[in-house]
């Protein structure tokens, strides 16, 4: 798979979004690649798991942030979801998981808009369908993390990307402490 080709299909114009996600996707691919160098004995499929990460935020085209030069329609919570049908329809059906499930430590309850409206449907929620299962998915879920888009030169650690999920709730923390744990990254 030539993932920067499926990039260079739905970001073509040299802009500072393309910019902005193709900086984001290194840095994620590069804390990736690196966890499976310091830890040979997770099975891992590397290929792939640099391919997932590069894509892993390939929806954000159409949801709306501004702040970090999204000018679409849909919720940002939506970018993974949306992500996820772009890359299907490519036919890559795994990469496609990657990026449905990377969002917080995966989402456990239906996030609502301010009028209270779900953002997600219900029945996907409720089914597991957001939260990460392979160890691959587990790992650019883990390495985002660290990363923010709207703060690019800034790298979190371990406590201050933790803290950052409380928002999703403090069962998000204890599974992200939990993979810092397997991943052997200093608390």
């Amino acid at each position: 798979m030539d993932y920067q080709a499926i990039i260079d299909k739905f970001y073509g114009a040299d802009d500072p979004l393309r910019r902005l996600l193709l900086l984001h996707s290194r840095q994620v691919a590069d804390r990736c690649l690196k966890i499976v160098r310091e830890h040979s004995e997770l099975p891992v499929d590397v290929q792939f798991l640099e391919e997932a990460a590069m894509l892993h935020d390939i929806g954000i085209r159409w949801c709306h942030a501004p702040s970090i030069h999204c000018y679409g329609e849909e919720h940002y919570i939506r970018h993974g979801l949306i992500g996820g049908r772009l890359l299907r329809e490519e036919g890559y059906e795994r990469h496609a998981r990657v990026c449905e499930r990377h969002t917080g430590t995966g989402l456990r309850t239906v996030p609502m808009s301010k009028d209270g409206k779900p953002l997600l449907e219900p029945e996907l929620v409720e089914n597991g369908f957001f939260v990460p299962e392979t160890l691959e998915e587990q790992l650019v879920c883990y390495a985002d993390k660290f990363y923010s888009k709207s703060r690019p030169d800034r790298v979190l650690t371990v406590v201050e990307a933790a803290q950052s999920l409380e928002k999703f709730g403090h069962d998000g923390v204890e599974v992200f402490l939990s993979w810092s744990r397997l991943f052997s990254e200093a608390i």
